[in-house]
């Protein structure tokens, strides 16, 4: 039994998104899919780091979902900045059974015990957001991440935070984010979101005793990252 996790998938089965017109991307869901069989059996866990679908509505996700129901594992899927689908952990979940998606959950003010491990995190925010909505949505991401961290020290495991937005570059640092991840005193910590040349800045070591890394989809060229 294995950890593993892959950021932006982005899947678009449903909805007119393709991103093969992107360099890097040609044959991308072939290339992830194949990675994938490659690589994770039933018995493994993979947490998917947002940007899962360009579905706006859970209903028009549907072939996304089953696409990633069908591989191979338990998946632990969060929330990217373009998941428009998403909603309330109990419309996700009874999406989920209506459609029996039943090797899919949802981290959302929770955690999932893999192992040794607790599977903790949020969406997290990132730095061009507007000022005016940083400091609160800040908070609120700040709140959901400490939430999961309790529940992840709950279940028993040492918590792991998957966050989808970086929460520090080589430029800069989300320091509210970032004061949590050290208070709380955890020591591994991953994210998505860069894409393409952007991917230059993004932070991969370690800092203040957390070990930081990259897991976005094209980064990864497609393949989950081996986690414990």
């Amino acid at each position: 039994m294995s950890l593993y996790a892959i950021g932006d998938p982005h899947l678009s089965f449903s909805v007119n998104k393709p991103m093969d017109i992107f360099k890097g991307w040609t044959n991308y869901v072939e290339r992830f899919e194949k990675n994938w069989k490659n690589l994770i059996t039933d018995e493994d866990t993979v947490v998917l780091m947002g940007d899962i679908s360009w579905a706006m509505k859970l209903e028009e996700a549907k072939k996304d979902f089953r696409f990633i129901n069908d591989l191979p594992g338990r998946k632990i899927i969060m929330k990217g900045n373009h998941d428009y689908w998403w909603n309330t952990l109990t419309k996700l979940n009874e999406f989920a059974k209506d459609n029996s998606f039943d090797k899919i959950s949802f981290l959302f003010n929770n955690s999932y015990r893999v192992g040794d491990i607790s599977v903790c995190g949020s969406r997290g925010w990132f730095f061009d957001a507007e000022k005016d909505d940083m400091d609160k949505v800040i908070l609120r991401e700040s709140g959901r991440i400490r939430a999961s961290i309790a529940e992840g020290r709950r279940l028993g495991g040492e918590p792991y935070v998957f966050l989808h937005y970086p929460p520090l570059t080589n430029e800069r640092i989300c320091q509210p984010i970032f004061d949590v991840l050290k208070e709380e005193n955890i020591t591994h910590c991953y994210y998505a979101h860069l894409h393409g040349a952007s991917a230059n800045y993004s932070f991969n070591g370690e800092k203040d005793g957390i070990k930081f890394e990259l897991l976005s989809a094209d980064y990864l060229k497609f393949c989950p990252k081996f986690i414990k």
